[in-house]
């Protein structure tokens, strides 16, 4: 007998869980996620090669973005199938994981890229509830629409970032500048004016986060 393995694939599927956990159940699957909440995808795998399940399949899901799953969720795969000794029969799309797939480790990942700023977007649970996915998106549409790549703005999404009162909240490093609430309209402000321009936009700044930056009063 084969079994199903949903494997969620973007950071926001943490935040629904409930949607992709009756998903997986009407599918009589098991669910795992490749980031953001658990089980892991790795831990799935351990749970059910100590059950003895001998074949099983890996069906990338997501409520966002799949446009990275295939490739993150074969690699991850072939990672684990590589610390194994007689692992199950992995089915992924239409080949079978090898553990021959590239390696989670690479040359380029070894120090973190060079650039002007870092910008920590929140998509904690109430973040998320207020949006935070579309903000996400914004905030890439204004990043290509200004030329700007990683070595001017690193971009990350994290955990709750607490003063979720603002959500969205979005930080800007070196800076220490918080922002919030940053919806759609605001992600393209903070974009255009202090991603690219060095100007603080004023009025989407949380008060009390940090001192005044230059050009504020």
């Amino acid at each position: 007998m084969t079994v199903l393995v949903h494997v969620a694939t973007a950071l926001p599927d943490a935040g629904r869980q409930a949607v992709l956990r009756r998903a997986a159940a009407a599918a009589g699957a098991r669910l795992a996620f490749l980031q953001g909440a658990e089980p892991t995808l790795v831990r799935v795998l351990d749970e059910l090669h100590a059950e003895g399940v001998r074949e099983l399949r890996l069906e990338p899901v997501t409520t966002d973005d799949p446009t990275f799953a295939r490739s993150w969720v074969g690699r991850v795969a072939g990672h684990w199938v590589r610390q194994q000794v007689d692992p199950p029969v992995i089915h992924f799309g239409e080949r079978t994981v090898s553990g021959r797939e590239a390696p989670l480790t690479s040359q380029a990942w070894e120090t973190p890229p060079p650039h002007r700023h870092h910008l920590l977007l929140c998509r904690g649970p109430r973040c998320s509830a207020r949006g935070s996915d579309d903000t996400y998106r914004a905030l890439v549409m204004a990043l290509v629409e200004q030329g700007l790549t990683d070595a001017d703005v690193l971009m990350a999404q994290t955990g709750c970032l607490y003063p979720c009162n603002h959500g969205p909240v979005a930080v800007v490093y070196p800076e220490g500048a918080w922002y919030g609430p940053v919806d759609t309209d605001g992600a393209a402000r903070l974009v255009a004016e202090h991603l690219a321009h060095d100007r603080p936009v004023v009025d989407l700044r949380l008060p009390g986060t940090t001192a005044p930056l230059e050009g504020e009063a």
